[in-house]
Formats: structure tokens, sequence, C-alpha cells
């Protein structure tokens, strides 16, 4: 193997490996040193291995559904073991498929921790080691860090791999709590919040910040938290944990925040309260890197302050989003390759929570629109009077669009219900293509399709909804 490479990426997630093969594409001789399983956290323990779970407890949820549609099943059941088996399974199979494609665009994976080791005229060095064996320093002129991040451990909060689990645990339990409490109401929370009431769990839901999902329009964040207490979560906002006080086998902690003081026993918790970036030991001292609140700083195309190195993905801040990660490959990538790619837009970039209902957004809420001076129209339009919605059952959701008042340009928009993570992308390519309200109104969506939703709430915007 040649020590000498056009590019190493550090890191094969969602970001580093789709790297490595745009770079491969480009006719670049690529390195990807990974320390542990290809495909990174999203792909091994997180994006995919959670759908999969919540795959099962959607279905586990309908079947005590199906007599509103005709149907009947007695003695409704799961293998709490098959659920999981069948999770770990799809990771493997898609970690196999990364693997294989890095194999057929003919990219050296090493296997082993990297760290920045100085410069040989041009080229970096990358020093790589693996469980206490002799380093190997492979170079190029261009590195890209992409180590991806961890979750964020609280004092008196952190996870111990028993009663007090991170995603991890989480993903892979033996049994099924009784009683749940999940700390943080991010994406990462809610999602396991759903994913265990709809198995039958009780779940508390203990948010610091003054609303569930931080990140969504106000209104969208309050249509969840009423959906999620309608099917018997317990929602505490405002709330301040205190320290967890463990027995053998469950947990009590007090939480407060303005209804008063709560005293609360459960057998698991969950901490999801944000991550840390995966900084440490890289070798960056020295070096132009700089480091802000755990992330590395980067320019719109990726490049750090020390020529020649970048950084992509969670490890260079928010969104922590795989897709925006893939994307930062990409286009870091091209610049290095000399092409004219378009820096990323954060306002461009669509959040996705997969619970039940299911919420996705992209660009700014109402409430900040207004805020960045925007004189704004906006729409909306309830699942209720949507005909696909109505026949599948799934009336509860809405779409929300805002609007530019001056130019038609489209700020915003803000769904929840069914299948909206798949969705949302028409109002991305909306705004990457800066289309506005006079292209959406003329476009032509299929009926009966839930989409339909997304062309009422344009047209709600202009005081032309046909449906409502």
């Amino acid at each position: 193997m040649s020590d000498t490479f056009d590019l190493i990426v550090v890191g094969g997630g969602p970001g580093g490996y789709v790297a490595a093969l745009r770079a491969s594409q480009l006719g670049m001789n690529v390195a990807l040193v990974e320390d542990a399983q290809l495909g990174g956290v999203c792909l091994n323990w997180g994006c995919i291995p959670t759908k999969a779970l919540l795959r099962s407890s959607e279905i586990h949820h309908l079947l005590y559904e199906v007599g509103t549609f005709g149907l009947s099943v007695e003695n409704i059941s799961f293998d709490l073991s098959k659920i999981v088996a069948r999770s770990r399974g799809i990771a493997r199979r898609m970690g196999g498929g990364v693997a294989h494609l890095l194999k057929k665009a003919d990219v050296t994976v090493l296997n082993g921790r990297a760290r920045l080791a100085g410069r040989t005229g041009e080229a970096h060095n990358v020093s790589v080691t693996r469980d206490g064996q002799d380093a190997t320093t492979v170079r190029a002129p261009h590195v890209i860090l992409a180590t991806g991040a961890r979750g964020r451990q609280l004092p008196g909060l952190e996870t111990d791999g028993k009663l007090v689990w991170g995603a991890r645990e989480a993903m892979t339990p033996s049994d099924l709590p009784k009683r749940l409490l999940v700390i943080g109401s991010g994406a990462i929370g809610i999602e396991f919040a759903s994913f265990y009431r709809n198995m039958g769990s009780e779940v508390t839901v203990a948010e610091v910040a003054d609303r569930i999902l931080i990140a969504e329009d106000p209104e969208i964040s309050a249509f969840a938290r009423k959906a999620f207490e309608k099917q018997g979560m317990k929602i505490m906002t405002g709330a301040k944990v205190g320290p967890l006080q463990k027995s053998e086998n469950e947990v009590s902690t007090t939480i407060e925040n303005a209804d008063g003081r709560t005293e609360l026993t459960v057998d698991r918790v969950i901490c999801a309260v944000g991550i840390v970036g995966n900084v440490e030991d890289l070798g960056l001292e020295g070096t132009g890197v700089k480091v802000e609140r755990t992330h590395i700083v980067t320019d719109g195309f990726c490049r750090t302050g020390e020529p020649g190195i970048y950084a992509i993905g969670d490890v260079a801040g928010a969104p922590w989003l795989a897709h925006k990660a893939s994307h930062e490959g990409i286009l870091c990538v091209e610049k290095i390759a000399g092409r004219s790619p378009q820096p990323l837009h954060p306002l461009n970039i669509p959040g996705c929570t997969y619970s039940r209902p299911q919420v996705a957004s992209v660009g700014y809420s109402e409430e900040k629109a207004l805020a960045a001076g925007h004189k704004i129209r906006v729409g909306r339009f309830p699942f209720i009077a949507n005909g696909k919605a109505v026949a599948m059952g799934e009336t509860e959701g809405m779409v929300k669009t805002v609007f530019d008042a001056a130019t038609g340009e489209l700020l915003g928009a803000h769904m929840i219900g069914a299948e909206v993570t798949e969705m949302i992308q028409g109002y991305v390519i909306t705004r990457t293509a800066e289309l506005t309200e006079a292209e959406l109104i003329e476009t032509v969506f299929p009926h009966p399709t839930i989409s339909e939703t997304m062309h009422e709430a344009t047209l709600a915007a202009f005081d032309g909804a046909l449906h409502i």
C-alpha cells in the first residue's frame, strides 16, 4: 500500500464515507480512516436502526387500531428481542453496503485512530494507530476531519449503561421498562419517547426549555405536545431535573418547573441533552484549526484555519444531521477538486423527527421570519381536510407555510403528520431553486395524496385555499 494519497478522510460516517466516494469519482486517490464501524453513529447507532425500531412501534400501535379499518386481530403481543434483532440486522446490512461501495470505488480503508502529525513539504502527515500497534503514517495535501460527535454528559445525569441510558442502550433493551423518563425533547429524545410509548411504556419527558422540539416553529411544537399528551405521554417543560438517585433496578429524582416540585421514580432514564464534537486527540495543537464549544470552526466550503485541513458533519457544528454531513462532504471535495460548488445555506437544510406524528421543517419559523424583518404571509392547512389522510386514518396533522409578502419567497415550511418527512423535500427544492409562491401555485399535485396539503397551505397564504 502506498503511504501517499491525494486526500485522507478521517471518519467513516455519512459525511466521511460520502466525501471519500465523491473524491474517488473525481479521480482522487483516497484513504479513509475509521476506528470503529463504517457508516458511523448514524448508520450503526442512530438514524437507521432507530427508524427500524420506530417502524415496529408504529405497526404495534396500528394493531390496536385495525378495528377502524374493518379488520380484527386477537392476542396482540410482541417479542422485544426480535424487534431489537431486526434493527441491529438492518444496521449491519447497511454497514456492509458502505464497505462494498468503498471497495468498489478503490478507496483505501485504514482501521485505526487518526491524528494529525505535522507536515512533510506540502503534505499533511496523519498517524494511524490501532490497539497499541506501531503507528502507520500516511500523508496527503488535503485532510477532511469527519469525526462526528457523542452524547453530552451533564453532572448528576451521567449515563451508566444500566439504569441511565444513552442512545446505544436505548436501542438495545433486553426488557421494556414500564416507567421511563426521557431528559431532553429534541429529535432524539422525542423519537425514543415515541417508540417506548407506542410499545406500552409510561413515558415522562422533561425539557429545560419552555417548549418541546425547540428547533421547530412554536405552533408545530404546541401541536406536537398536544398529540403526544393525547397518546398518554407526560410532558414537563421549563423543567429542572435533580440528581438521579439509583437503587438496584430503579431511579428516583425530583423535577421542578412552574407547576411545582414532582417526585418521580422510574425503571430507566434516557438522557438526550445534546452532543459534543469529537475533537480530542486529533493533533490540532499547533495548527490553525480553531475549536469553539467542542466544534471545529469552518467557512462555507468546510475549510478550517489551517490550509489543507477541512471539517464536515457533526464535528463542524449545527445542524447535527446526517444529510448535512453528506452534502458538506460533497461540496468540500468538489471545492478541493477545483470545481465551483455553492456553499451550504443553513436555512435550506431540512430537519426531520420520526415520531408519531412525524415532524419536518425547512427555513424560517414564523417567529424568526418576523424577527429577521420580513413582512409575511402565512398559510395553514389541516390533514383532516385532505381526502387521502382521511382514507388512511391519519387526520392528525397540518402544514404551515411562511412567505415573504413582497417577493413571494418561501421563507419557511413546517409540517406535522403522517409521512411529512417524505414530503418536506418539495419545499426544500422550492427554497434551493429560489422559486416563489407563483411556481408552487402553478404546480400540479397528484390526487389523492397527502402532498396536496402542501399545495393548499401555499394557496392559503394567499387567500386561495380551496378545501377549507
